[in-house]
């Protein structure tokens, strides 16, 4: 993906100037799309539910990670409500500082702000049941993304879940020079989550998302 950025150092820091002018709203964190959040919530939690339980082989819900947290609009609508703690995860600071106020009295179950790009975040070793990435592979070239998802393989506890939910291209990587982003079809996204370790235990596409944007699939990955 080099030759679609001049560099990585540029890449990233593009994005990061971008986001630093986003409003830290909800339409703000969905690209004026903030019509869309109980639809996507309701579409994650009916994903997730199907791996969440006290039996053999179910996830736990002791601890959730939310990568790309922005001010915290799944940490308060999908995982709060789910799991004991969060952990949030963004580069931008702003964001993570109305998160505190965002999330209101259930922030207090909100370990740790993590203020960080996921190309240099380490999660911690065996600590999460669910890492949930939405909506921020796309932030990541190809290399960082494979050992980014090394990296939280590696963070899971037992019968523990990464799940990614993102916009899929319908062929190939389509380069967005707004938010100096990429969208890449599934295909792609398979291959690099092979690469890293994972299989692909459920996938689904998000349904009753506007004609105009992107299908958007959610992966569940071990």
């Amino acid at each position: 993906m080099g030759d679609l950025a001049e560099d990585e150092t540029t890449f990233y820091s593009n994005a990061e100037d971008y986001w630093r002018e986003v409003a830290p709203t909800v339409d703000g964190m969905l690209g004026g799309y903030g019509s869309i959040s109980n639809v996507d919530i309701n579409g994650s939690k009916a994903f997730l539910k199907k791996f969440l339980g006290e039996a053999d082989g179910k996830t736990g819900k002791g601890c959730a990670l939310d990568c790309g947290a922005g001010i915290g609009r799944i940490t308060k609508r999908l995982l709060l409500p789910l799991f004991d703690t969060v952990d949030m995860v963004d580069v931008t600071r702003e964001f993570l500082d109305e998160a505190k106020k965002y999330l209101g009295a259930d922030g207090k179950r909100v370990d740790n702000y993590f203020c960080q790009g996921l190309q240099d975040f380490v999660p911690g070793t065996g600590r999460y049941d669910v890492i949930w990435i939405q909506w921020v592979i796309g932030h990541l070239t190809d290399e960082h993304l494979v050992e980014f998802l090394r990296r939280c393989r590696d963070a899971l506890r037992p019968n523990g879940l990464v799940v990614i939910k993102d916009n899929v291209s319908y062929e190939g990587v389509v380069p967005d020079d707004v938010d100096s982003s990429v969208c890449r079809d599934l295909g792609i996204v398979h291959r690099l989550v092979g690469q890293a370790g994972l299989r692909v235990v459920h996938e689904e596409q998000q349904l009753d998302f506007p004609k105009e944007i992107y299908q958007v699939h959610t992966l569940a990955l071990r």
